[in-house]
């Protein structure tokens, strides 16, 4: 059951200061990046800002983390965008209604998920697959926000196409626009490195509208946002046929899963309190019903931001009321700040954009997977791969399909091994280069570091049988060290059966030592494999089942 207003228990009065100059903060950060995300996605500019308040409002009474913040979000946007585009045929009054329609389905997702207690999914994506991920969608915030940041228009076509379009249009590009673009670039960059506190997009989106303006470069050929509308949102439910909410599950699935992933990530890197654990369901019922609210508000999904929550972190916030706070100066600037708005230069969003691209590129996780795991690399770029040369949504799903494959194959790689007694101990372990093998005589110890499943149990009887037969000669007793057997399944179970079978054919007792999972222990009697090996034949430690022999 989800928990209201937690972050707000043990609030005292005198975090109020602390709360309202994390949230004057937070909206500096948030005002030019929810603008910059919303163009990301080929929305107005205050859809952003509804969905920061969407996101800000519902986290307050639904979220756990007391410094998480969720809003409009450069990760998920690109991937969204497009496959949207696509859906809406080109009708822009469409296109808002399908992102807000897909908002509801992920709102849907996040909240079940966090009801039944679903945190596990967020585990699902593995770091290589995360990586190569990033660097994808990087790549396509790059290619989307150049000719923005060029004064070109932007090219149609396949990835490719894109970049060799912007490539032979560099020589017409804007030479105004271009020192807008760097320039907002270069003032986020720096300040970044001074102090994560300053805001460097506010600072270069303020100057660059200055400079935009008094320098009359809208004459020379400078775009600019111009007037957008400056109300509260209408609130209503997706007005959408059957079949448009249809098309847009596998979409919506595969966004949740990324949120879920950088949610979960979020909480974890900025604990509420050092000594417990975050509560990650909590907080995937926060973000979950500010995709329903964001859904009701006719804007886009939301997602936790890993930076946006480490400024309210770092400057002292102590509750989701920093949230609040940013959410009502975010309102005025939409309310009073329309006509200021919307002399902004678009190069300006781009810089943003651009900076928020390079950041979410990890080079040197990248470097570090070459250095020390090339399979895992490869795993890496081939996410990288499909990511660009896939509509984007296709290939975040190959992604994940390819991180759950390569957890699979890990597991089915697991192999049963003979374990050798230390001179002088009790402790049977597995071999090492440094410790000779000596065998006890008719007794074989096989240890599996693994849970035993139907991908890995046809593995496990292939190397118990031919460990048997290396022996070559008559051995007693068999124990299986199951320390690290967590589970067993219905296929592993038979065949654990068969290989009781087998050695009692042989002559030789089976007997199981180390079963401390409760799971795997309640397997062995829903299958009827403790009835087969008999209850005197588990032990608590190799050296006691060793023991019963003598």
């Amino acid at each position: 059951m989800a928990v209201l207003f937690k972050s707000l228990a043990d609030y005292r009065p005198a975090f109020i200061t602390d709360d309202f100059i994390a949230g004057v903060t937070l909206a500096a950060i948030a005002i030019p990046e929810q603008m910059a995300t919303a163009r990301l996605g080929n929305f107005e500019p205050q859809f952003g800002f509804y969905a920061f308040l969407a996101g800000a409002v519902a986290f307050l009474v639904f979220g756990g983390s007391r410094y998480l913040s969720a809003g409009a979000d450069s990760t998920i946007t690109p991937i969204f965008a497009g496959g949207l585009a696509l859906l809406a045929g080109g009708a822009p009054g469409h296109l808002g209604v399908l992102a807000a329609g897909l908002a509801l389905w992920i709102g849907l997702w996040l909240t079940i998920g966090g009801l039944f207690k679903m945190g596990f999914i967020a585990d699902l994506l593995s770091v290589p697959v995360t990586t190569g991920f990033l660097a994808g969608v990087s790549l396509h915030i790059l290619v989307s926000q150049l000719p923005a940041a060029m004064g070109i228009e932007g090219p149609s076509g396949t990835m490719l196409e894109k970049i060799a379009s912007l490539a032979t249009q560099l020589p017409h590009s804007n030479p105004y626009t271009w020192m807008i673009g760097l320039g907002v670039l270069a003032i986020v960059i720096a300040s970044e490195r001074i102090s994560a506190r300053i805001p460097g997009a506010l600072i270069g989106l303020v100057l660059a509208t200055l400079f935009t303006f008094y320098g009359h470069l809208q004459d020379k050929g400078v775009s600019v946002l111009g007037a957008f509308s400056g109300k509260l949102p209408s609130i209503g439910l997706p007005m959408l046929s059957f079949k448009d909410y249809l098309a847009l599950v596998p979409m919506s699935l595969i966004i949740t899963l990324v949120v879920m992933v950088q949610s979960a990530a979020t909480t974890r890197s900025f604990p509420s309190q050092a000594n417990q654990p975050p509560d990650v369901d909590q907080d995937f019922i926060g973000v979950g019903v500010g995709n329903l609210l964001a859904a009701l508000f006719g804007t886009f999904a939301i997602n936790a931001s890993p930076p946006r929550t480490a400024i309210v972190a770092e400057t002292g916030g102590h509750s989701q009321l920093a949230g609040l706070f940013a959410a009502a100066l975010v309102l005025l600037v939409l309310l009073y700040g329309g006509t200021l708005l919307s002399f902004i230069p678009h190069a300006a969003l781009a810089g943003i954009l651009i900076f928020v691209a390079l950041r979410i590129f990890r080079l040197p996780v990248m470097a570090s997977l070459l250095a020390q795991t090339v399979p895992e690399f490869l795993l890496m770029a081939a996410t990288f791969l499909a990511i660009i040369l896939l509509p984007i949504e296709r290939g975040v799903g190959l992604g994940i399909l390819l991180s759950l494959l390569n957890g699979l194959w890990s597991v089915s790689r697991a192999r049963a091994l003979e374990f050798y007694p230390i001179p002088g101990t009790t402790i049977w372990w597995p071999p090492q280069p440094q410790m000779p093998a000596v065998h006890e005589p008719g007794i074989l110890v096989i240890g599996f570091q693994a849970p035993l499943s139907f991908l890995n149990a046809y593995g496990f009887r292939r190397d118990v049988l031919a460990a048997l037969a290396h022996r070559g000669e008559s051995v007693h007793l068999l124990v299986l060290e199951a320390s690290s057997i967590l589970e067993i399944d219905y296929t592993a179970a038979q065949i654990l059966r068969d290989v009781v079978q087998q050695c009692h054919a042989r002559g030789t007792r089976f007997a199981i030592a180390r079963l401390e999972s409760l799971r795997a222990q309640a397997a062995l009697q829903r299958f009827g494999i403790d009835s087969l090996i008999d209850k005197d034949h588990i032990f608590q430690s190799v050296d006691e089942a060793v023991a019963s022999k003598k």
